[in-house]
Formats: structure tokens, sequence, C-alpha cells
């Protein structure tokens, strides 16, 4: 596994007060930092940069197995062609190979994980891998001469993110074992959130949290089923939540503690702290990127806990509209050293802190690339420093030409 999330961020405690939002609901969003997507970062640049270190680590004949790449995403950018074409190129992989998108609001991560697990758990190409690719931006705009400042902002703005999880699936799992048969899902029609235009959101945030504790609970239940001495408090030593915002996440855990435990509130606060915590770190540093915001609490929930024996992780997932799972998996120490070794909080640490001034440019700057752009050559001067941020070459957008979109290495 592996993160990039972008060049560029903004400290959301800034953003909140730069808008003039009630401080005192600021507080329940239990967020640090927000990626923020340049002109010139996409979903494409964000999946691609997540995944090279995993690729370039194989051997030729290690990267000719991947035989299925998956792109998940609710960020993409054409009704027909899938992202994953251009991620498979600019990856050098194999023409032997199959490529499609998976678009389920923030379940989409889950859903390319899970198809993937059972693709290589059906051995019908024995030793295969596949690539599952969770990317998935926000980008808030305003028109070229509109004033940023009197726009109509809630508290979406400091809670969307932007980023991507790269993860190689394979007969070697030496991140994350996959309990195999241990899901629970569960899923109905529900108009919480959504995406009725390809640029803007529309919801309504009680019912979505509503659904988000319902699929929570049922969904464990379901997982109970099939995994009938399953216990909420004991069977998993981490829970990684999907996190549209940490306050969201910790009223869940309350929720599930209170039904599954009968937990008392200072008991609920410490297995807060204990299980939940680690698992929102970084997530608490870039924000809700959508459908791969599980995938990023897993994997922070590796890199932050303690693994000197094997642990159980319970997993999270939850898509508005709806879709939801539970599932599991083991994690080991050697896992946690691998992913330590992609520096995930040094590529955070090295990001440049946007100003608010900047960011306001940002907002009318961001009409360039919007959905449907046909041609636009992005301006690589916008936020010069962002771009030699990171002190290796990353990729980024260059230009689109005729819908095609051309890309570069920098740095």
């Amino acid at each position: 596994m592996n993160v990039f999330a972008g060049t560029a961020f903004l400290d959301v405690r800034k953003l909140s007060e730069h808008r003039k939002l009630d401080t005192t609901r600021f507080e329940n969003l239990l967020m640090k930092e927000k990626t923020v997507a340049l002109p010139y970062e996409d979903p494409i640049t964000f999946a691609v940069n997540a995944a090279k270190p995993i690729i370039d680590a194989l051997s030729p004949e290690e990267r000719d197995r991947i035989e299925l790449v998956i792109t998940c995403t609710e960020s993409g950018f054409d009704f027909g062609k899938s992202m994953s074409t251009y991620c498979h190129s600019l990856l050098g992989l194999n023409r032997n190979c199959r490529l499609f998108e998976i678009k389920n609001a923030c379940y989409s991560g889950a859903a390319g994980i899970q198809m993937a697990v059972n693709f290589i758990l059906s051995q019908a190409s024995p030793g295969a891998k596949a690539l599952v690719l969770a990317t998935d931006i926000s980008r808030f705009m305003v028109e070229d001469g509109g004033d940023a400042l009197t726009a109509d902002w809630s508290f979406a703005e400091p809670s969307n993110g932007s980023g991507a999880v790269a993860m190689l699936i394979s007969e070697q799992p030496y991140i994350f074992q996959v309990d195999v048969g241990a899901n629970g899902y569960y899923g109905y029609e529900v108009m919480d959130t959504c995406r009725p235009t390809a640029d803007g959101d529309a919801g309504d945030s009680d019912l979505s949290l509503l659904s988000y504790l319902d699929c929570c609970e049922n969904s464990f239940l379901e997982y109970r089923k099939r995994v009938p001495d399953a216990d909420f408090a004991k069977t998993f030593s981490y829970i990684a939540y999907h996190c549209p915002f940490g306050g969201m996440v910790k009223g869940a855990h309350r929720n599930m503690m209170r039904k599954m435990v009968r937990a008392k509130p200072q008991e609920i606060e410490e297995d807060f702290e204990r299980r939940v915590l680690p698992g929102m770190a970084y997530c608490q540093r870039i924000a809700n990127i959508m459908g791969a915001t599980m995938s990023l609490a897993i994997l922070s929930t590796i890199e932050h806990g303690d693994f000197e024996t094997p642990k159980r992780i319970g997993a999270f997932s939850y898509g508005s509209g709806c879709c939801s799972e539970f599932f599991s998996g083991v994690a080991r120490k050697e896992g946690q050293e691998r992913l330590r070794r992609m520096g995930v909080k040094e590529h955070l640490d090295r990001r440049i802190e946007l100003t608010m001034e900047e960011y306001d440019r940002l907002l009318v700057g961001s009409n360039a690339v919007k959905f449907g752009t046909r041609n636009v050559v992005l301006d690589g001067n916008f936020i010069p420093r962002a771009r030699s941020a990171m002190g290796k070459p990353v990729l980024f957008l260059k230009e689109i030409k005729e819908f095609h979109r051309e890309y570069e290495w920098v740095g």
C-alpha cells in the first residue's frame, strides 16, 4: 500500500476562521489539515504517484503478472473512458491486463478491494496480481471574476480532501491479510448525498449521518452471522472506519459500543482512543478522499498501531446512496515495517501550506480543468514552490488536447 496526497494543503482551522464558520461546530470535525488539488493535479496524477513506488519495487517478471487494474473513484472526468487506462499506460504495465473503473460514492475503494481479492482467490490465473487505485479529488470553484469570500461555503469545504491509495493485491499479503469470507454488506436506496452535476455535490447531512450509523450497525450484524464468534469489543484490536470527518467516526463508534457492548461513556472514550484514533491519524491530515478514505484508515492503523504480535483490524466502508461493508484482516510487524518504508508521513510533511490568498486564487484557477474541458495548457508557474516540494519526480497534468490528457514528470 502507498498514499499520495498531493503537494499542497490547508490548515482547516484557518480556513474555517477565514470563512467565518461557527468554530464551536468546527471542533466536532476533529480535522487538522486538508489536501488541496492544484489545477495541474487530478485523479490520475494522485493515483500514479501513489502506485509508482510499489511498481518500481517489482521485478520485470512480477510487474508483468499484474493482470487487473481497477480505478475506484467518484471523480472520473469521462463518462466512457476509464481512468485505469491512463494509469496503466503511465506505469508501463503489461497490455495483457483487464482495465476498468468502479463508481459507487465512497464505497468504491472497498468494492475494488473485494473484486481484486476474489480474482486472486478464484485462482483463474494462478500467481496473478491486481492493482487497485482508489483516487478522488474535490475542487471548490468560483466563476472567473467572482468573489470567493462571499460564496456560499459550508462545512463540506474544510472536510473534503484529495488523494489516492494504491494497493497491490496478490497471493502474498505482506501488509494486510484479508479474512476470507468474513464480510457483512448492507445497502439500500437513500438520497443522502449525490453528485447530480459533474462538478457539484448535493445532499442532506443529517440523513447521511443516520444512514452511516444504520449501515455500520447492520453490516457488522451481517458480518457476525458469517463469523458467529465475532465480538465487537474483543475480536478486533483496531477498527478502521471510513472517515468523512473525525466527529462522524466518533459518533458511529459510540453508537456501536453502546449497542453491541453496552459500554459506559468513559469506557467508550478510552476504546475510541486506543482502537480507532490510530486509523484517523492520516485522515485528519488529508480529509475525506471519498473512495480512498477507508483504505487510508487501514493504512494509518497499520502505521500507527502496535503490531509486535499479529493483530486483527475490522474495516467499515460506507458509500452514500448507499452501500456499505464490514470486513476484516490481519496485520503484522513485517507489514508495518514495509509500510513505514513508503514514507507516508514524510510525504505529508513535505506538502506546502497554502495561504488563504493563494487558496482563493486557486478557486478561480480550478475552472480551467472542470468536467468537460476540451483544450487547455496548464500554467506550471501557478504556485511553483508546490511543484518541487516532494524533492523527487512527481507526475503532473500538462495539458488537455481534444479531451485527451497529457502528463509530465517534474522534478
